[in-house]
């Protein structure tokens, strides 16, 4: 497609390009220097971390840091392999719930009629305005009075419920045409079948997107494990590198550079999830899913 002799997308650089460049550089660059100064951190020696003006990029690279910090969770009476199992498993069951069920109550709360929808719809918006905090007490109540405090479920199950997720999720089956609904239903296809075989497919780029964000609630999430376990065993890797690194930094120098180092291995899954699902988010953002 051609405007005026300029291409619309063109696989090749184009002279008309550089403006566009020029235009989102500074933007790379202020969201981009966070993430390279994390990086080149966790590597920078002792002299480097407290070096006055701060230095941004490490001019004498070391492991250093990482080799301090596995040092760290060796004296520890739990291996660091047994905090990275428990934050696998949660995050993985509550990713799995979080999508199925927002993707489920979308479809419902989208294209089915039925009594209460609206209102469903009012409380589900509200909870978006509450932090977590908020709801802190209340949740550890239910926890508790239901007797799952010590085990896995207490750290699952108050993290499936989203509402951003749900209410991402639901803009996107909203775009889904109503004919292509009423086609399946005369093809004979159940409500099942529909959710399964139509609207999971057309709705990917949300559900990538909402995965991303759920990841990051339950990666970094360390209230659960504070609040509701008592035995270190069952605690995530995102409370131990906190509590470790809290514990060092007010004993010893040296903690800095463990923090440091904890702080790029809790960042790099979320920026390789990222990376994997970036097509999927930009097509969310420009709610382009469904044409």
């Amino acid at each position: 497609m051609a405007y005026k002799g300029h291409k619309i997308n063109p696989k090749r650089f184009e002279k008309g390009q550089i403006k566009i460049i020029l235009m989102v550089l500074p933007l790379v660059l202020i969201t981009g220097l966070p993430i390279i100064f994390i990086i080149f951190h966790a590597f920078k020696p002792m002299e480097e971390l407290f070096a006055f003006p701060p230095k941004f990029i490490t001019t004498n690279p070391t492991f250093d840091n990482f080799r301090q910090l596995f040092k760290a969770s060796r004296s520890a009476g739990i291996p660091l392999s047994r905090y990275v199992f428990n934050s696998i498993l949660i995050t993985g069951a509550v990713v799995f719930s979080s999508l199925v069920f927002s993707t489920a109550a979308a479809y419902a709360l989208s294209k089915l009629k039925f009594k209460g929808r609206a209102a469903m719809l009012q409380i589900n918006q509200i909870a978006i305005m509450f932090v977590p905090v908020a709801v802190m007490i209340p949740r550890y109540l239910v926890v508790n009075v239901l007797g799952l405090t010590n085990t896995y479920w207490a750290q699952i199950l108050p993290l499936i419920p989203l509402p951003v997720a749900l209410f991402l999720v639901k803009q996107f089956v909203d775009q889904v045409p109503q004919s292509l609904i009423e086609a399946a239903y005369m093809d004979g296809a159940k409500e099942l079948q529909i959710y399964t075989k139509v609207i999971i497919p057309l709705i990917k780029p949300a559900i990538a997107t909402a995965a991303i964000l759920v990841f990051q609630q339950v990666w970094t999430n360390i209230e659960a494990s504070n609040y509701y376990v008592n035995d270190d065993g069952l605690k995530s890797l995102a409370f131990y590198m906190n509590t470790l690194t809290s514990t060092t930094t007010t004993n010893t120098v040296a903690g800095q550079g463990i923090s440091a180092a904890a702080s790029l291995i809790m960042f790099i899954p979320n920026l390789v999830l990222f990376c994997i699902l970036q097509n999927s988010v930009m097509n969310t953002m420009a709610h382009s899913g469904i044409k």
